[in-house]
């Protein structure tokens, strides 16, 4: 299995004998095509040692796909359990950050704002609350899971499980009702979500996959690991794809940024290390700590069922992708996981 793990990473142009490429400026693949350059890890002084317990780890673990960039390169590319390069797999709820930017990305054409009521965009009638309750609701609300919606009556986002539990911005609770943001931009845009997501981010940076229903509503993004990772340089830059401006600089850093005061982790549907405290999905209490201790203070993520994550790691400029199944034991977003891998991937690192 060793073996073929490194073929793998042979067969991608992802060996330590591929020429090392400055390092000293950030780079972006091309978007019409799947070549990418790489750097060794060698180059970056990593531990050798620790890279293989790390790949043992991962193979442990039930990984499909985990890939590193430094300044855009790919510096380490495995492919395990049966999965490839060209092999899609679902996102989760990691993919809650596509819809945040793409929502962002409307905002600064000028088709809605995030303080408008989302009744504004859909009408009234799109929860079960009272329609006074219901209009407290904003575009704002949705991206920081303070709708005050209850979160405890399924996934189903039709209007019989969107009942009113708080008022809007009082409580935090990790929600599938986010997903009405696809609809806001629908409706605000006057074309399908599929299409304006296509055209004003995928297409952009050069992604692949698409979002397929899961029923209830509701719709996940399947991709490559390498479409993962496009998006996860994105965020690195803050937005900016090369000379192009895809989503501007100040709401990625709301977006990244503690949004509301319930939970200090959670930007807009991105999860936020190095805070004082955090609370959890299907909790109404705040853990005292940082969501990994192992990893980065400044560390941004996205997190999703199952343990699909995208780490962005500014003070690295590192982007880190992990698909797969559960390492463990089911789970929302987080789990005891993340910490281990992140122990073992700063064993790796100078």
């Amino acid at each position: 299995m060793r073996y073929l793990i490194f073929l793998a990473m042979a067969l991608l142009g992802c060996t330590d004998d591929s020429p090392p490429a400055a390092v000293d400026s950030m780079y972006f693949p091309p978007t019409d095509s799947d070549q990418w350059e790489t750097v060794s890890p060698s180059s970056l002084q990593w531990d050798a040692t620790a890279q293989e317990d790390l790949i043992t780890y991962l193979e442990q673990k039930n990984t499909k796909a985990f890939l590193v960039l430094v300044d855009g390169r790919i510096a380490m590319e495995v492919y395990l359990n049966g999965h490839n390069a060209n092999s899609p797999w679902y996102w989760a709820s990691a993919g809650k950050t596509l819809t945040a930017t793409v929502t962002g990305i409307a905002e600064q054409e000028g088709l809605l704002s995030l303080n408008a009521p989302v009744s504004q965009y859909l009408g009234n009638g799109w929860t079960s609350a009272p329609a006074a309750k219901e209009n407290l609701i904003t575009v704002r609300h949705l991206l920081t899971m303070t709708s005050g919606l209850n979160d405890a009556l399924g996934d189903a986002v039709h209007p019989a499980n969107l009942q009113y539990v708080a008022d809007a911005g009082t409580r935090w609770a990790y929600h599938n009702v986010y997903v009405k943001l696809q609809d806001v931009v629908a409706q605000s845009s006057g074309t399908s979500w599929n299409t304006y997501f296509a055209s004003r981010l995928r297409d952009r940076i050069g992604m692949n996959g698409q979002w397929l229903s899961s029923g209830e509503d509701l719709s996940v993004y399947w991709s490559t690991a390498r479409s993962m990772a496009r998006f996860g340089l994105l965020a690195l830059n803050r937005g900016r794809w090369e000379n192009e401006i895809i989503i501007n600089e100040s709401f990625f850093a709301d977006a990244t940024t503690t949004s509301q005061n319930l939970n200090q982790a959670y930007g807009y549907l991105w999860w936020l290390n190095g805070k004082e405290s955090y609370r959890l999905p299907q909790l109404q209490f705040s853990f005292q700590g940082t969501l990994i201790p192992a990893a980065p203070a400044d560390m941004v993520m996205a997190l999703g069922k199952n343990d699909q994550k995208i780490y962005v790691v500014p003070s690295k400029k590192m982007v880190i992708v992990r698909m797969g199944n559960a390492a463990d034991d089911v789970n929302m977003a987080l789990s005891d996981f993340d910490n281990v891998l992140w122990q073992k991937i700063q064993a790796m690192l100078p």
